[in-house]
């Protein structure tokens, strides 16, 4: 997937989401996108905001828990190097507009998260921006994604951009119950949009993830931590470690090869199987030269190295040439 034109690759990106795992340490950021890079993925990606334009400051807690995970631009800027450096996409989700026209000059794609696809001012500047957009679709239903569908290619159309747009199914739950995953919603959401679509993974585990690649999720979002148990912040519980994260970046890239091709053939592997496990038709007892065959005398049996089964009309009613013995096989030379 190509980060200017993302329809051009069948390639899933992972993108290990590291969101505000750092928690303001930028010298753990930095040691994030370097082991992300480390598990093979082809993106991260991280939040920017400014606190006071995010979330109320009458929630104290909630404000001064995010105020202590914000990273300056600049930082954010030389994070972006790093991934660069190490050939990965830089991705951002900004959560106020000032750090939306931020993203617009750093990031290779933008994200919109589930809580502001109904954000309208934001969606604006970021769809003016003309960067590949990535919408997550949590706490939506279809009504709300064609809104905002709608809304970004209106935005488009305007400003004469031929844009990039991804849709991300999304379960804002942290974590998702398994029996409310609703995976399906992959493939309706790419056929009623017509438009790339991916998952972001709020579960446990990386199943729902490894299903989502197999219904053509062309984006796998998980959130990635170096250790689950670093602290209390609850989205180092849900995040995938460096060694989960390797193993679906392994077990992803392993899907096309065994998804094939949307055909039914007999595979180079199993092409030598065929005569050791078809039939052949063969006398069922011993018969003389004389005999009129009927369907008692016959019987089939393995290898293939007679006639197979379905021409047996070729043999019956008719009289052998020579004696045959139980299981030999009866070719039509061998009948008058």
């Amino acid at each position: 997937m190509d980060k200017n034109n993302m329809a051009t690759s069948n390639k899933t990106l992972i993108v290990a989401e590291i969101g505000n795992n750092h928690e303001g340490d930028f010298a753990r950021a930095q040691q994030l996108v370097c082991e992300a890079a480390a598990c093979g993925v082809d993106a991260v990606k991280f939040q920017v905001f400014k606190s006071e334009y995010y979330v109320s400051q009458k929630d104290q807690a909630r404000f001064r828990r995010l105020k202590s995970f914000e990273i300056s631009y600049e930082q954010f800027e030389q994070l972006a190097l790093l991934t660069h450096s190490l050939e990965l996409q830089f991705i951002a989700t900004p959560f106020d507009l000032q750090s939306a026209e931020f993203l617009t000059h750093v990031a290779d794609m933008i994200k919109v998260a589930s809580g502001d696809n109904n954000f309208y001012p934001l969606l604006k500047k970021l769809a003016q921006s003309g960067k590949p957009l990535i919408v997550s679709t949590g706490v939506s239903d279809e009504k709300q994604v064609e809104q905002t569908v709608k809304f970004i290619r209106e935005c488009w159309s305007k400003q004469g951009i031929d844009g990039n747009l991804i849709l991300l199914h999304c379960v804002s739950a942290y974590p998702t119950p398994l029996d409310q995953v609703n995976l399906h919603s992959i493939p309706y959401l790419a056929q009623r949009f017509d438009v790339e679509v991916g998952y972001s993974d709020h579960t446990m585990g990386i199943e729902a993830s490894l299903l989502a690649a197999v219904l053509g999720a062309v984006m796998i979002e998980k959130h990635f931590t170096l250790d689950k148990n670093i602290s209390d912040f609850r989205d180092h519980q849900l995040s995938a470690d460096p060694a989960e994260m390797k193993r679906l970046v392994e077990c992803v890239r392993t899907l096309p090869r065994m998804l094939g091709e949307f055909t039914k053939k007999i595979q180079p592997c199993e092409a030598g199987m065929l005569p050791g496990i078809r039939r052949s038709i063969v006398a069922a007892k011993d018969l003389s030269a004389g005999y009129r065959l009927s369907e008692a005398d016959l019987t089939w049996i393995r290898p293939a190295d007679g006639l197979s089964p379905g021409n047996e009309h070729v043999l019956l009613g008719r009289v052998l040439k020579r004696p045959v013995v139980f299981g030999e096989p009866i070719f039509e030379k061998d009948v008058e």
